[in-house]
């Protein structure tokens, strides 16, 4: 592969900055994504790709296929933003009230966009063929099913797939792509504890839910620090406790919310597994009831050790070998669902923005990037392509 693709991201730099700072102007929540599956399904049609529209509802698919036979890369990009009131005071901040691109999909889509540019001329030298998958509604966890629904790993079945997420907490220049899992699988929990409401003044006349979910929730911490293997990594956190109305009132019943991560199936099968008995059986002995209502979200995330490997050299002679890092988050991402079957190697570019006030990071109103990740990230994601379909 000797095609000089840093080069020709930098010179694409004006582009991909004024096409993220256009998406992050018109933010859109996942599964309303129109306006910007339109700009993508347009520039993809301009640029000669087969383009496939409404897949998982409003997830665009765009095909360029090559001159010669050879594998089928996927490539994906997320386009969703989240229900957050920007307060960055950028020139370009959000138009929508209470909508804000406050993770980055805005450069991951244009990013993906510039490297359909770069690659497009190169038909005739491409063997195979490269697939564009530019996915609504990763936020909730559900846009890569429902594109899988659809029939987006079908009719070409991808052979290897490549992903980017801008990571605002490394700096510009440095990339986390680690081997195994990298990014957590993810489920919500409801617990629904019921006693028998009363006065406040007379809570023996009472069986309080109350009392009792916070029983729980302590107890929850236990399975993390006692039951999981130490060296296996896992997140119970309760993040919501719902529970009566007036300060006078034991209520009928408290509702106890949250999350769990996990890298591997068996410390996810543990903690549900402990989760159910610590909260049914503390329920019991305090003459409640406890309903356990888990709700899976996302797989792990993990890469593949050859596609990595393979990559690796690639990386280390556009950043050098020292840039590289072995990172891995418990934060989650459906990009695992093209993953699970498909060998495959998501990685994380740096984006600190070193000009800001303070840190604020991935999800928080005050979210920035450096913009100069944008035109580094297309460089590497189109040599990561290369690197499967050009000689």
């Amino acid at each position: 592969m000797a095609t000089d693709f840093v080069g020709q991201a930098q010179a694409l730099r004006e582009r991909l900055i004024e096409r993220r700072r256009d998406f992050h102007r018109h933010p859109e929540l996942a599964f309303e994504e129109e306006r910007t599956a339109g700009v993508v399904a347009n520039t993809l049609t301009n640029l000669g790709l087969e383009v496939q529209t409404g897949i998982g509802k409003t997830g665009v698919v765009g095909i360029l296929e090559g001159d010669q036979p050879g594998l089928t890369v996927l490539v994906r990009a997320d386009m969703d933003a989240l229900p957050v009131r920007e307060d960055t005071g950028a020139a370009y901040s959000s138009e929508i009230s209470g909508k804000m691109h406050a993770c980055g999909h805005d450069g991951h889509t244009s990013i993906a966009l510039g490297a359909a540019e770069l690659l497009a001329p190169l038909r005739d030298q491409i063997r195979g063929r490269i697939k564009f998958v530019f996915q609504p509604a990763e936020e909730i966890g559900q846009g890569a099913d429902a594109m899988v629904a659809d029939g987006v790993m079908n009719d070409p079945a991808p052979d290897v797939t490549v992903g980017l997420h801008l990571w605002n907490s490394l700096p510009l220049g440095v990339v986390g792509m680690a081997d195994g899992p990298i990014m957590a699988g993810a489920l919500t929990f409801n617990i629904t504890i019921r006693g028998r409401g009363g006065h406040a003044a007379s809570p023996h006349q009472t069986i309080d839910p109350v009392v009792c979910a916070a029983q729980i929730v302590t107890a929850l911490q236990t399975i993390v620090s006692r039951n999981a293997d130490p060296f296996d990594s896992a997140v119970v956190s309760v993040t919501c406790i719902d529970a009566g109305e007036a300060y006078n009132v034991i209520p009928q019943a408290a509702e106890l919310k949250g999350t769990v991560r996990y890298f591997r199936n068996e410390v996810r099968d543990l903690v549900t597994s402990r989760m159910r008995q610590i909260a049914e059986n503390i329920a019991l002995a305090m003459n409640c009831t406890a309903e356990v209502n888990l709700s899976p979200m996302t797989k792990p995330v993990v890469n593949n050790s050859a596609v990595r490997e393979r990559l690796l050299p690639v990386f280390e002679n556009i950043l050098g070998a020292d840039k590289i890092e072995a990172i891995r988050t418990m934060g989650a991402e459906d990009v695992g669902v093209f993953m699970t079957e498909v060998p495959g190697v998501y990685f994380f570019v740096g984006a600190k923005d070193e000009t800001a006030d303070s840190y604020y990071p991935h999800h928080h109103p005050r979210f920035t990037i450096n913009e100069e990740a944008l035109p580094l990230g297309l460089a590497l994601l189109t040599s990561a392509i290369a690197e499967y379909v050009l000689p």
